[in-house]
């Protein structure tokens, strides 16, 4: 008769599993049924670094031990790449229960948060979604397991308790059931069961199986090489003598123990020999990662090599997988190792088309590998700014500082030009994109004016932290950007109807030079003290210069019309030096105007029509002294150019400034006397130039008029006074004021008529040199300092 303890067929159930977990955070518990092993991971955040597990069954609770865990069918591993510590239990495990194949398995979580000790208890419920094979081997991180369906008819007379000592290896009970380990084709002396569990080895009786378990390293497993591959294999027979029958099971496990080697090429290579176990075929291999197996096919797909030579399987899985877990790590320079998983399952057969599974599950690591880092110089000169890549940057790395040129920086950067972002690859990777424009303060900058070469140079040392240990690993690049044919900048100038305008489109190097209106540099001040029209932004500068403005000079001065220079300087920036200068001449019409040049020159172009009768011409027009006449006239209009000590001109003088002043008269013949006044003219004309005192270097030591600057120049034109009316003060009707200038002008002809000066012009001369001694006294002291400043 069959007994109701002896193994029966295995029900296939769908998955079914039920987790407890009171107390703990969201997250931090993650529970997995697997087809033959129960996981359980913790997050370390929550368990610190010492975490305990207990297995707890209706005896009591087990602390779960590197030892005991390798007797009962536990693995216990710290998944740093996570962040878990993961427990991971057989199906057959000490204290699992199983009925009907479904297994219930209850642990204690001990943690320790702030010296005060805690316990979590959890349980779980699952059943296998994959029949069982007749024998099924499973080569485990720490132990080797065979289990066997067990259909046996028990012989009569046979009670349920000569069975117990294949009960899980807490029992206490005994029987005369007996165990023999070979190894090759020696045989040890048998042992009773629960000797054999004293040395590690462990027997079970579940329901519809026979269990084996053993750590590896046992005193009778042996470890030998097929076909090149490292293999322990033990061999166990238990047996009991029943009356007339003996019971008698035969148990072996073998395990590859090769530990994998990483090919430069990105995978991790591992083997196993084909035939662990004589008179079996191979049929099928399933591989995967993390206790995920799938098809020979699916997982060439993924990029899995599943080879078979000489005898051997070889798994070849690449680094890019799903599944595979890497980590960097500071060791000087940075380094990088993968963490595999790997989950295989070979299936064979006998002659009889009996099936034996094999199971392995191996965490395969790789050496230290040395993890480059990149950094590729992308810089485009006409972006004006420096382009660096940092790429091939691992995903548990990141950049959080740095320094250009030993200057610190943080990011994210703020309040800076200098732009970082972050750029995402698929493979896992990421890189950084660093932009630093060449006029940024972080940015040396070299000039050799002897190759016409600006050099930008950059020194970036980029600070890596590899997460979460933050361990700081540094990469240093340098960078140089070089600009060719460096030229002083260039104005373009064009005439219009007011003045000269000028425009120069900035180019990055530009600041190597500062630009000057004669000795004065160009600012907005500038601009506006002397009237011009200036704007700047990042593209232009655009200068619209009027004309008589401060710095103008002008030429070949008529009646139709006149030329007018300007010049804008290009100074070197250390040296002051003129490097290049944009000069634009411009022909002008002639208006009414007055110059006073620097070195005592009156120019005037004055309308006369009505200072002159009518009927009257210009050219009979003459200056206080009435030899000095116009150089050019038309009917109404004349141009005067005289020094300013001549033709009768009168000297005002004060504490700030010096005024010449002349008239112009209308004369009705040739030889009359002069200061004549016009018949019928409505109008008196006054020209006069005012400088100031204090720029008049050489008036008191050389007869000659040399000026800092050109004087303001003024025609008067006020209405003459009825006859025979006296009018102590004119007021002027209409009067033309010329700008400041700096430019000395270059001096007309003056147009003297064969006569000797009269007297009057002596007596006026005579006036001016005693006013003049009268005022040396207290004037030519401080001329005097500004003297001797100049020649210093």
């Amino acid at each position: 008769m069959a007994f109701g303890f002896c193994f029966g067929v295995a029900l296939l159930l769908s998955l079914w599993s039920r987790a407890e977990s009171a107390g703990l955070p969201d997250g931090a518990l993650r529970m997995e049924c697997h087809d033959r092993y129960f996981t359980m991971a913790v997050d370390l955040s929550f368990t610190g670094e010492e975490p305990h597990f207990e297995a707890v069954d209706e005896t009591g609770a087990y602390a779960i031990t590197q030892q005991y865990a390798a007797q009962c069918g536990y693995s216990i591993s710290v998944l740093p790449l996570p962040g878990d510590v993961e427990l991971r239990a057989s199906y057959f495990s000490c204290q699992t229960k199983n009925k009907d194949d479904i297994f219930t398995f209850n642990f204690n979580l001990n943690v320790t948060h702030e010296g005060k000790e805690s316990t979590y208890p959890f349980n779980k419920t699952c059943s296998p979604s994959l029949p069982w094979s007749p024998r099924e081997v499973t080569c485990e991180t720490n132990y080797m397991e065979v289990s066997v369906k067990s259909e046996v008819t028990c012989p009569s007379g046979t009670r349920k308790d000569d069975w117990s000592s294949l009960k899980p290896a807490h029992s206490s009970t005994t029987s005369d059931w007996q165990v023999r380990f070979q190894v090759d084709d020696e045989q040890f002396p048998p042992m009773n069961i629960s000797d054999a569990r004293k040395q590690g080895y462990v027997f079970l009786l579940t329901d519809g199986r026979l269990v084996f378990r053993a750590p590896y390293g046992q005193p009778h497993s042996f470890c030998t090489e097929v076909n090149g591959v490292p293999v322990e294999a033990i061999h166990a027979t238990i047996f009991s003598r029943q009356s007339w029958v003996v019971l008698m099971f035969d148990l072996v496990a073998a395990c590859s123990m090769d530990e994998g080697l990483y090919h430069e090429s990105g995978y991790m290579m591992w083997e196993t020999p084909e035939t662990l176990f004589p008179n079996l075929d191979g049929k099928q291999v399933n591989v995967g990662l993390n206790g995920e197996l799938v098809a020979q096919p699916v997982a060439e797909d993924k990029g899995f090599i599943v080879g078979r030579q000489n005898n051997t399987i070889q798994i070849g899985i690449p680094n890019y997988a799903e599944g595979v877990y890497r980590k960097s790590v500071v060791n000087v320079d940075l380094y990088e190792f993968y963490v595999f998983h790997l989950y295989l399952e070979q299936i064979l057969v006998d002659e009889d088309h009996v099936e034996t599974r094999i199971r392995f599950l191996r965490t395969l690591v790789t050496p230290l590998l040395p993890r480059p880092i990149f950094a590729e110089n992308q810089t485009v000169l006409v972006e004006n700014m420096f382009t660096v890549y940092l790429g091939d940057v691992p995903e548990d790395v990141q950049v959080n500082a740095g320094h250009l040129n030993r200057q610190e920086i943080t990011v994210p950067l703020t309040n800076t030009s200098v732009i970082m972002t972050k750029v995402v690859h698929p493979n896992n990777t990421h890189g950084y994109k660093l932009k630093v424009p060449f006029e940024d303060p972080f940015v040396m900058q070299q000039f050799s004016k002897e190759d016409a070469v600006l050099h930008y140079m950059l020194d970036i040392n980029f600070t890596l932290t590899v997460l979460p240990e933050n361990d700081v690993y540094y990469h240093m690049v340098s960078v140089v950007a070089s600009v060719t044919d460096v030229s002083p900048p260039v104005f373009d100038a064009v005439c219009t109807e007011s003045g000269i305008s000028f425009k120069l489109d900035h180019r990055p190097f530009d600041y190597l030079w500062e630009i000057t209106i004669g000795l004065d540099l160009l600012t907005s001040e500038l601009a506006a003290q002397h009237g011009y029209m200036m704007s700047n932004d990042s593209n232009s500068l655009l200068l619209e210069v009027p004309l008589f403005s401060h710095g103008y000079e002008y030429k070949n001065i008529s009646l139709k019309g006149f030329f007018g220079t300007f010049e804008i300087l290009v100074r070197d920036l250390a040296t002051a030096e003129v490097q290049s200068s944009t000069i634009k001449t411009c022909p002008f019409p002639t208006t009414e105007l007055i110059l006073c040049s620097t070195d005592g020159t009156m120019t005037v172009v004055v309308d006369l029509s009505l200072a002159i009768p009518s009927g009257g011409v210009a050219a009979r027009t003459n200056l206080r002294d009435k030899y000095c006449g116009p150089t050019e006239t038309d009917r109404k209009w004349a141009l005067f150019s005289l020094s300013l000590n001549s033709c009768g001109s009168t000297v005002k003088l004060n504490r700030e400034n010096v005024t010449y002043q002349n008239e112009i008269f209308y004369s009705k013949k040739v030889h009359s006397p002069s200061k004549v006044p016009s018949e019928n003219a409505t109008e008196r004309v006054t020209m006069q130039c005012t400088y100031p005192l204090a720029g008049l270097i050489r008036l008191f030591s050389v007869y000659r008029f040399d000026s800092d600057a050109a004087g303001i120049g003024s025609v008067i034109h006020t209405k003459r006074p009825a006859a025979g009316l006296q009018s102590p003060t004119i007021q002027p009707t209409s009067a033309l004021t010329t700008m400041l200038a700096t430019t000395r002008q270059a001096t007309l002809p003056i147009s003297y008529k064969p006569a000797i000066h009269p007297p009057a012009r002596h007596v006026k001369v005579s006036k001016f040199r005693h006013l003049v001694n009268a005022l040396k006294k207290g004037v030519l002291q401080s001329l005097q300092t500004k003297v001797n400043a100049a020649r210093i």
